[in-house]
């Protein structure tokens, strides 16, 4: 006699999907340097806060592996985190892989142009590879050890606790790496200066900051959804 599993739920899909979809958008988009003008300086940052283009994408993995670690535990976080650094490298391997290949006479874009864009995501890559593996593991270490400190309540804490440590130490090692250290080692883009870095890091983190703090009430939507849903391997519910 056989048995049959029981599909995988739309919000365990959802999640993994949302995780994978940011991280990845995350490696293409880090390259551009984003720009905006605030109402009052801040230190070392000055007037303009300066971001890498990944910075909302990035700030959306976290949100998609904070629910998915409150629906199913850390062991199962830990895989989808570990398993998705492993896709790192076939981003790496399928844009060097283009890049390399031979362009068509009548290619809309050129193999220059090509390479100037996405070139520089070897940078993004190896920048965000070690960033990754540290503070991800670290968001999903810090998520649990804050919930069993509570006895499981308090999942704003748990929310913005784990993910504005964790998104400290990704900020650092990611900006040091990928535009400062990389394009010296790999000899692919340019790299900044010490304040520009410094300011990278500054508007990096500050916008990520807004957003665990902002998107606490969508993962408790999110978490509410799915456990109204679906009980698919999730985690006992606990009060907030």
């Amino acid at each position: 006699m056989t048995t049959t599993r029981a599909a995988p739920s739309i919000a365990h899909v959802a999640l993994i999907g949302l995780f994978v979809t940011a991280l990845t958008t995350a490696q293409v988009t880090a390259s551009k340097i984003l720009a905006f003008e605030l109402p009052v300086a801040i230190p070392l940052a000055g007037a303009e806060l300066v971001l890498p283009g990944a910075a909302l994408a990035y700030a959306l993995t976290f949100l998609a592996s904070d629910c998915y670690a409150e629906l199913y535990g850390r062991k199962a976080a830990q895989i989808v985190v570990n398993v998705a650094f492993a896709m790192n490298f076939v981003v790496l391997a399928l844009v060097w892989s283009t890049i390399a290949a031979p362009a068509s006479a009548t290619t809309p874009v050129g193999a220059g142009e090509f390479a100037a864009v996405l070139g520089p995501a070897a940078n993004i890559v190896a920048g965000s590879l070690i960033a990754y593996l540290v503070s991800q593991n670290w968001d999903v270490i810090v998520f649990h050890w804050i919930r069993e400190y509570t006895d499981g309540e308090r999942l704003w804490l748990r929310n913005i606790g784990s993910t504005a440590s964790s998104q400290a130490i990704d900020t650092v090692i990611f900006v040091s790496i990928a535009f400062a250290i990389a394009p010296l080692v790999f000899g692919v883009g340019n790299a900044l200066q010490p304040e520009a870095v410094i300011g990278l890091m500054i508007g990096q983190y500050l916008l990520k900051l807004a957003i665990a703090v902002a998107d606490t009430p969508v993962v408790y939507a999110i978490v509410a959804l799915a456990r109204s849903r679906s009980d698919d391997g999730l985690e006992e519910p606990t009060s907030a």
